[in-house]
């Protein structure tokens, strides 16, 4: 089980996916990612912290994530969003909107979410949406 990420990992700047399926210490990793990425503002371009390259993020499975931070809109590269099987998970952030990029996205089986930002729709480039077995909403 995961119980931090390394703090080397801010250094992949190319990162490109990141495949954390089951981690139930998810909550660590947000806070890392948003460490680094306040750490980030007003620097150099070419130390822009790991989220601006991200094109996949996979967190399947996290049992315990219970809300995404309003980070996760400045993803600006994300492609691919899978938060299936999150069953904690209430609710996403209106910032989720602001993924322009983002093609896939898959909150099947996420039994607790109980409503989607109006601001969905503005996902303009998103192909696949899952909403499977999502019985709250």
């Amino acid at each position: 089980m995961i119980q931090k990420l390394p703090s080397n990992l801010f250094k992949c700047y190319h990162l490109q996916v990141l495949h954390l399926t089951k981690c139930n210490h998810i909550q660590i990793v947000f806070d890392f990612l948003i460490d680094n990425f306040n750490s980030s503002i007003n620097v150099d371009m070419k130390k822009l912290p790991i989220v601006i390259s991200l094109q996949e993020l996979i967190l399947s499975g996290c049992s315990s994530l219970q809300e995404l931070p309003t980070l996760i809109g400045q993803l600006n590269a994300l492609q691919e969003l899978n938060l299936s099987q999150c069953s904690s998970l209430q609710e996403l952030p209106t910032s989720i909107s602001q993924l322009n990029a983002l093609q896939e996205l898959n909150l099947s089986w996420c039994s607790s979410l109980q409503k989607l930002p109006t601001s969905i729709g503005q996902l303009n480039a998103l192909q696949n949406f899952h909403l499977k077995d999502c019985s709250s909403l």
